[in-house]
Protein backbone atom coordinates (compact mmCIF):
# COMPACT_ATOMS: atom_id res chain seq x y z
CA UNK A 1 0.00 0.00 0.00
CA UNK A 2 1.07 3.36 -0.80
CA UNK A 3 2.60 5.37 1.83
CA UNK A 4 1.15 8.73 2.50
CA UNK A 5 3.03 11.62 4.10
CA UNK A 6 1.24 14.22 6.54
CA UNK A 7 2.54 17.91 5.86
CA UNK A 8 1.90 20.39 8.90
CA UNK A 9 1.74 23.85 7.22
CA UNK A 10 2.10 27.36 8.87
CA UNK A 11 0.33 30.05 7.22
CA UNK A 12 2.21 33.25 8.55
CA UNK A 13 -0.44 35.71 8.45
CA UNK A 14 -3.11 36.10 11.39
CA UNK A 15 -5.49 37.91 9.56
CA UNK A 16 -8.84 36.58 9.36
CA UNK A 17 -9.25 37.97 5.45
CA UNK A 18 -5.10 36.20 5.01
CA UNK A 19 -4.57 35.83 0.90
CA UNK A 20 -1.63 33.44 2.07
CA UNK A 21 -4.43 31.10 3.33
CA UNK A 22 -6.65 31.07 0.41
CA UNK A 23 -3.43 30.59 -0.82
CA UNK A 24 -2.93 27.51 1.23
CA UNK A 25 -6.22 26.02 0.30
CA UNK A 26 -5.26 26.48 -3.33
CA UNK A 27 -2.00 24.30 -2.24
CA UNK A 28 -3.97 21.95 -0.45
CA UNK A 29 -6.31 21.34 -3.37
CA UNK A 30 -3.36 20.79 -6.15
CA UNK A 31 -1.52 18.73 -4.34
CA UNK A 32 -0.72 15.02 -5.09
CA UNK A 33 -3.04 12.54 -3.59
CA UNK A 34 -0.22 10.98 -0.85
CA UNK A 35 0.10 14.20 0.96
CA UNK A 36 -2.50 14.72 3.69
CA UNK A 37 -2.40 18.06 5.42
CA UNK A 38 -2.78 19.71 9.08
CA UNK A 39 -2.59 23.33 9.59
CA UNK A 40 -0.41 24.28 12.73
CA UNK A 41 -1.91 26.86 14.37
CA UNK A 42 0.27 29.94 15.87
CA UNK A 43 -1.99 32.71 16.66
CA UNK A 44 -2.36 31.20 20.09
CA UNK A 45 1.28 31.25 21.36
CA UNK A 46 2.63 33.57 24.14
CA UNK A 47 5.95 35.53 23.12
CA UNK A 48 8.73 33.48 23.10
CA UNK A 49 11.23 34.07 26.18
CA UNK A 50 14.35 32.04 27.33
CA UNK A 51 12.21 32.37 30.72
CA UNK A 52 9.86 29.33 29.63
CA UNK A 53 12.82 26.63 28.54
CA UNK A 54 12.41 25.19 32.12
CA UNK A 55 8.69 24.44 31.41
CA UNK A 56 7.11 25.39 28.29
CA UNK A 57 3.44 26.91 28.79
CA UNK A 58 0.29 24.20 26.73
CA UNK A 59 0.54 26.05 23.72
CA UNK A 60 4.26 25.90 23.09
CA UNK A 61 4.18 21.91 24.04
CA UNK A 62 0.75 21.52 21.35
CA UNK A 63 2.80 23.40 18.91
CA UNK A 64 6.09 21.25 19.32
CA UNK A 65 4.01 17.65 19.28
CA UNK A 66 1.91 18.44 16.20
CA UNK A 67 5.55 19.14 14.33
CA UNK A 68 6.47 15.95 15.94
CA UNK A 69 3.65 14.06 14.31
CA UNK A 70 4.02 15.32 10.64
CA UNK A 71 6.13 14.03 7.82
CA UNK A 72 7.71 17.68 6.50
CA UNK A 73 6.83 21.51 6.95
CA UNK A 74 5.13 24.25 4.60
CA UNK A 75 5.17 27.65 5.21
CA UNK A 76 2.36 29.72 3.28
CA UNK A 77 3.48 33.43 4.62
CA UNK A 78 3.18 37.38 3.65
CA UNK A 79 6.40 39.08 3.65
CA UNK A 80 5.95 41.87 6.38
CA UNK A 81 8.34 44.92 6.00
CA UNK A 82 10.63 42.80 4.19
CA UNK A 83 10.44 39.78 6.60
CA UNK A 84 8.83 37.60 8.46
CA UNK A 85 5.74 38.30 10.07
CA UNK A 86 6.40 39.15 13.81
CA UNK A 87 3.56 35.64 14.78
CA UNK A 88 5.15 33.05 12.50
CA UNK A 89 9.06 34.11 13.72
CA UNK A 90 7.39 33.86 17.34
CA UNK A 91 6.39 29.99 16.44
CA UNK A 92 9.48 28.90 15.11
CA UNK A 93 11.24 30.38 18.10
CA UNK A 94 9.18 28.57 20.06
CA UNK A 95 9.45 25.27 17.94
CA UNK A 96 13.25 25.37 17.62
CA UNK A 97 14.24 25.98 21.45
CA UNK A 98 14.77 24.88 24.13
CA UNK A 99 18.94 24.77 23.05
CA UNK A 100 18.82 21.15 21.53
CA UNK A 101 15.25 20.21 21.32
CA UNK A 102 15.21 22.16 17.92
CA UNK A 103 11.96 20.72 16.14
CA UNK A 104 12.80 21.68 12.55
CA UNK A 105 16.21 19.72 12.72
CA UNK A 106 16.28 17.68 9.60
CA UNK A 107 12.64 18.08 8.53
CA UNK A 108 12.00 18.71 4.92
CA UNK A 109 10.71 22.02 4.16
CA UNK A 110 9.34 24.43 1.83
CA UNK A 111 8.68 28.26 1.36
CA UNK A 112 5.75 29.95 -0.33
CA UNK A 113 3.91 33.34 -0.51
CA UNK A 114 1.75 35.41 -1.73
CA UNK A 115 1.20 39.29 -2.04
CA UNK A 116 -0.45 41.54 -3.85
CA UNK A 117 2.21 43.43 -4.84
CA UNK A 118 4.85 42.62 -7.91
CA UNK A 119 7.64 41.11 -5.93
CA UNK A 120 5.15 38.69 -4.46
CA UNK A 121 6.75 38.02 -1.01
CA UNK A 122 10.62 37.43 -2.83
CA UNK A 123 12.35 39.39 0.00
CA UNK A 124 10.30 37.95 3.52
CA UNK A 125 11.15 34.51 1.89
CA UNK A 126 14.93 34.71 1.77
CA UNK A 127 14.62 35.72 5.70
CA UNK A 128 12.17 32.76 6.52
CA UNK A 129 15.08 30.80 4.23
CA UNK A 130 17.90 31.92 6.76
CA UNK A 131 16.00 31.11 9.68
CA UNK A 132 15.29 27.29 8.44
CA UNK A 133 19.03 27.22 7.61
CA UNK A 134 19.73 28.35 10.93
CA UNK A 135 17.24 25.71 12.10
CA UNK A 136 18.65 22.90 10.28
CA UNK A 137 15.64 22.71 8.16
CA UNK A 138 16.29 20.40 5.11
CA UNK A 139 14.66 23.05 2.67
CA UNK A 140 13.26 22.87 -1.02
CA UNK A 141 15.70 25.39 -3.27
CA UNK A 142 13.65 25.53 -6.12
CA UNK A 143 11.57 25.68 -7.55
CA UNK A 144 11.28 29.26 -5.80
CA UNK A 145 7.76 30.47 -5.63
CA UNK A 146 6.91 34.53 -5.20
CA UNK A 147 3.22 34.24 -6.15
CA UNK A 148 1.37 37.36 -7.38
CA UNK A 149 -1.97 37.51 -5.96
CA UNK A 150 -5.18 38.41 -7.13
CA UNK A 151 -8.99 37.95 -6.61
CA UNK A 152 -9.44 37.07 -10.76
CA UNK A 153 -7.05 34.26 -10.32
CA UNK A 154 -7.80 32.84 -6.65
CA UNK A 155 -11.44 32.29 -4.99
CA UNK A 156 -11.88 32.33 -1.63
CA UNK A 157 -12.55 28.51 -1.11
CA UNK A 158 -8.77 28.00 -2.95
CA UNK A 159 -9.81 27.00 -6.52
CA UNK A 160 -7.30 28.43 -9.01
CA UNK A 161 -9.12 30.04 -12.26
CA UNK A 162 -6.29 31.04 -14.13
CA UNK A 163 -4.59 27.76 -15.93
CA UNK A 164 -1.00 28.65 -16.11
CA UNK A 165 -1.32 29.72 -12.34
CA UNK A 166 -2.95 25.92 -11.35
CA UNK A 167 0.13 24.11 -13.82
CA UNK A 168 2.78 26.21 -11.34
CA UNK A 169 1.46 25.48 -8.07
CA UNK A 170 0.75 21.76 -9.07
CA UNK A 171 4.27 21.64 -10.43
CA UNK A 172 5.31 23.16 -7.42
CA UNK A 173 3.58 20.61 -5.17
CA UNK A 174 4.46 17.92 -6.75
CA UNK A 175 8.19 18.98 -6.61
CA UNK A 176 7.34 19.36 -2.78
CA UNK A 177 6.27 15.75 -2.38
CA UNK A 178 9.10 14.81 -4.13
CA UNK A 179 11.33 16.67 -2.19
CA UNK A 180 9.47 15.08 0.95
CA UNK A 181 10.08 11.54 -0.47
CA UNK A 182 13.81 12.24 -1.04
CA UNK A 183 14.52 14.05 2.47
CA UNK A 184 12.93 10.95 4.44
CA UNK A 185 14.77 8.46 2.82
CA UNK A 186 18.02 9.57 3.85
CA UNK A 187 16.80 11.24 7.43
CA UNK A 188 13.75 9.24 8.31
CA UNK A 189 11.78 10.61 11.08
CA UNK A 190 10.29 9.19 13.96
CA UNK A 191 11.73 5.75 15.43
Amino acid sequence: MPRTYTVGYFVGSLSSTSINRVLSRALIALAPDDLEFVEIPIGNLPLYSPDYDADYPPEARALKETIARVDAVLFVSPEYNRSIPGALKNAIDWASRPWGQNSFDHVPAAVIGASIGAIGTAVGQQSLRAVLSFCNARQMTSPEAYIHFSPEVFTDTGEVTDEATGAFLRGYMAEFRDHVVRVLTVLPRGG
